[in-house]
């Protein structure tokens, strides 16, 4: 089974955390969420968010995808946190998927893992950032090697269902989708 670790910060965008974490669910994944320190997690439009755990207990455990839910501040708060910024590369060095949505590709940025990589984000987002060597894409997800980006909460649902496929195949992307009969 896979495992999933979802880095959770103050002011996320709780949609694509939620459509993230429930979709991964529903296709038999394991998933741990976290937040940046022990307490609960307000989400960008207000909505509380209870993680598993804390940052600082995940940092030695291995993961199969780590996946950063965007929103601001919350996009933020991940680019600016030691421990995710180290998450991150240690995933990247291990050949690991590394996924980030919305405004969240900036915490991958700053990390480094985006240098010569198709990336998008939200509108902007990417193309603000100055000294990165990222080719910016307007596509709802991108899948460039182990690294995964998608848009905003509108492409949540798109962007979890291609995680899926990467981790547990077609098949399962297919019964999940199903379920959502859209």
């Amino acid at each position: 089974m896979s495992h999933v670790l979802v880095p959770l910060a103050q002011g996320c965008e709780e949609l694509e955390a939620i459509t993230i974490t429930n979709l991964l669910v529903r296709a038999g994944i394991k998933v741990t969420t976290c937040g940046l320190d022990e307490h609960p997690v307000k989400a960008s439009r207000g909505i509380t968010i209870i993680p598993d755990t804390s940052i600082d207990k995940v940092l030695d455990n291995t993961y199969d995808l780590i996946v950063l839910p965007g929103g601001l501040p919350g996009a933020d708060h991940l680019r600016d946190n030691t421990h995710v910024q180290t998450l991150i590369k240690k995933q990247a060095a291990n050949n690991k998927y590394v996924a980030a949505i919305c405004a969240a590709p900036k915490a991958l940025a700053t990390a480094g893992i985006l240098e010569g990589k198709v990336a998008t984000s939200f509108p902007g987002v990417l193309a603000a950032l100055k000294n990165h060597n990222i080719i910016i894409s307007d596509n709802a997800v991108e899948i460039d090697g182990n690294i995964i980006t998608s848009r905003s909460a509108g492409t949540a649902m798109e962007f979890t269902l291609s995680l899926i496929e990467l981790l547990e195949g077609k098949e399962k992307r297919d019964e999940v989708d199903q379920q959502l009969a859209r």
